[in-house]
């Protein structure tokens, strides 16, 4: 009885020293697969925002458009209106005679003859009238640059080093400009503003909705990427020349190269790495691959989020760029590097590879008549934003540089109008309006929300006196977001910027 007791007892011992080593096992393998699990999350969290939920809808939610200071803009509320009986470009190349526009709950909800509104609707006499898309202006320095223009506003261009991507426009932009005021009387809606062109990589644009507010924020276009301005050319070589350099175009390049070399780099850091293959005790965890400077990554740098953003397609590229061949190598280097080129600006040469910028989808932001301040400009046609155009898939867009031009952007456009029609190339209206609004509108990535009227969309919206490209044409009512934001009969309408108040104005633009 004893004999069979005790080899009861050893052979619980042995059952039991066999389950710790089995548990044992468990908890090693478990530990094991926890670390690694770890290894595998921990930098794909590091890559999420904070407030990840609040990344708008098919953007990127890694830290690189991380927004620490987003959009506060609220629609003005606003009634149904209804405009009847005008002449209405949509901006999708159609044109309606005497039809409505009716918008709603700051959307417009439909556009064609004769349409029903609701009792409480504020009706709008468009009989002579046309109404277009609100205009956009791909390319202004309002805010940055604003009036006046002295040494204490110049905030456009960090001249400091020839690539700052680090920088934000948005936070030298100051909402009391009155050039905002003279835009918005001039039917714009929406705008981006860059920084200048002094630097190789500027720093990154912001799109606003041209309203009133006390701060950037509340003029902030929700859910509009940013763009990164970059420049090529004469202007990086003239203000760094003699300061450390680049002083020729090819330097230039090897500045845009180290850039985004340093980018490339800065993203494999970052990206999530795998679990390694090898055994490894539970409280071991695998050491980050060593870079070519022995850093093994994870300091947050701003000039590389920039470029790593534009890298991914979450920021968009707006280049500063007047010569056909530059504008082929900016092409090659996006390809080298795997970036999108969004649009050239300014570019006097884009004539000479308008087959190449449609076949590329890259856009050509470009003046009506500017030539000839400097040598790369000195090679410019008349024929410039017809010759974009022209190709299937082009993709022209009439831009200002100026607080001055932005105030007549449908000038601008029937200035190319009338250049087309002199030489056997005439443009209707339903065509050329979309230099000023949906091709803007694609080129800054808020198509989708506006730049044309088709329901769904802000109802960002203009009533012009006549023809939009009559040099006698006004805007006589701007909706943004279907609130009356302007009425050139209506003073209580005409918004004054705070910087204003109790000045006397005489002679000047308006």
């Amino acid at each position: 009885m004893t004999k069979v007791m005790l080899a009861g007892a050893g052979a619980r011992a042995r059952v039991g020293r066999s389950v710790r080593r089995l548990a044992r096992g468990h908890i090693a393998m478990f530990r094991t697969s926890l670390v690694a699990l770890v290894a595998t999350l921990l930098p794909a969290l590091a890559l999420a925002p904070a407030h990840a939920a609040d990344a708008p809808a098919g953007r990127s939610a890694s830290r690189f458009v991380q927004d620490p200071y987003p959009s506060t803009y609220r629609r003005i509320p606003s009634p149904p209106v209804l405009i009847q009986g005008a002449t209405v470009l949509t901006g999708t190349g159609t044109r309606l005679d005497d039809a409505d526009v009716l918008m709603r709950d700051g959307a417009i909800v439909a556009v064609g003859p004769r349409l029903e509104a609701p009792a409480d609707a504020i009706r709008v006499d468009g009989r002579g009238k046309w109404v277009t898309p609100g205009l956009i202006d791909v390319h202004s320095h309002l805010g940055v640059y604003p009036s006046p223009g002295v040494s204490a506003h110049s905030d456009g261009n960090e001249a400091t080093s020839p690539t700052t991507p680090n920088v934000w426009a948005e936070h030298s932009l100051w909402p009391q400009d009155p050039g905002f005021d003279t835009a918005l009387a001039g039917g714009v809606t929406s705008l981006q503003i860059l920084p200048g062109s002094a630097n190789l990589i500027g720093g990154r644009g912001v799109t606003v909705k041209n309203v009133r507010s006390t701060s950037y924020q509340g003029m902030k276009f929700p859910g509009a990427p940013w763009g990164l301005k970059m420049a090529c050319g004469e202007n990086p070589k003239r203000v760094y020349g003699e300061r450390g350099g680049p002083s020729t175009r090819m330097a230039n390049v090897a500045g845009y190269r180290a850039a985004f070399i340093d980018a490339t780099e800065y993203l494999r850091k970052n990206r999530p790495k795998a679990p390694a293959a090898q055994k490894r005790h539970w409280w071991q965890s695998d050491a980050a691959p060593k870079d070519s400077n022995n850093d093994s990554g994870g300091k947050r740098d701003l000039k590389m989020d920039t470029l790593a953003g534009a890298i991914n397609g979450d920021i968009l590229v707006h280049i500063h760029c007047y010569r056909a061949d530059e504008m082929q190598t900016m092409i090659d280097l996006a390809k080298e590097f795997g970036f999108k080129i969004a649009a050239f600006h300014h570019g006097v040469e884009a004539y000479k590879i308008a087959d190449r910028l449609a076949a590329e989808g890259i856009c050509g932001a470009l003046w009506a008549d500017w030539w000839g301040f400097k040598m790369e400009a000195f090679d410019g046609i008349q024929e410039n934003i017809l010759m974009v155009d022209r190709p299937q898939n082009g993709c022209a867009i009439v831009h200002s540089d100026s607080e001055e031009g932005i105030q007549r952007l449908n000038q601008e456009a029937a200035k190319v109008m009338a250049q087309g029609a002199r030489i056997g190339m005439p443009v209707p209206p339903e065509r050329a309006v979309r230099w000023i609004t949906a091709n803007p509108a694609k080129s800054m990535g808020i198509l989708d929300k506006t730049g044309t009227l088709e329901p769904g969309k802000m109802a960002d919206v203009v009533l012009w006196n006549g023809n939009p490209f009559s040099v006698y044409a006004h805007a006589e009512q701007v909706y943004i977001d279907g609130a009356r934001v302007y009425d050139r009969n209506d003073a209580s309408r005409q918004p004054v910027s705070d910087f204003m108040l109790g000045q006397t104005v005489q002679g000047g633009v308006r």
